[in-house]
């Protein structure tokens, strides 16, 4: 029997709100976006529970208290709170 390969289902992966988004970052959810080319990794440090977002096998040396913190990192040009939405998201973890 073949292994069953679950499908990458864009719609399902993509984040509907912030909300959305604050909510899967605050329960430990480690996500990978791409913006404008760009791949970026967002995850929440096990010691401390501060959250950090690092880029091209870069992590970001600055942590952030919480995702509102963190939403006002900018990706390429764009503050990520106002593309958070229009991101592609490529892993989410949940």
């Amino acid at each position: 029997m073949e292994p069953i390969i679950p499908r990458y289902d864009e719609e399902a992966m993509h984040f509907k709100t912030i909300s959305e988004f604050k909510d899967s970052l605050t329960n430990g959810g480690e996500i990978v976006i791409v913006w404008n080319g760009v791949t970026y990794g967002i995850f929440r440090d096990q010691k401390d529970g501060r959250f950090y977002i690092g880029h091209d096998t870069k992590e970001s040396n600055v942590f952030y208290n919480s995702p509102d913190e963190l939403l006002e990192y900018h990706v390429g040009g764009d503050r990520l709170r106002d593309v958070i939405t229009k991101v592609a998201v490529i892993d989410r973890f949940l």
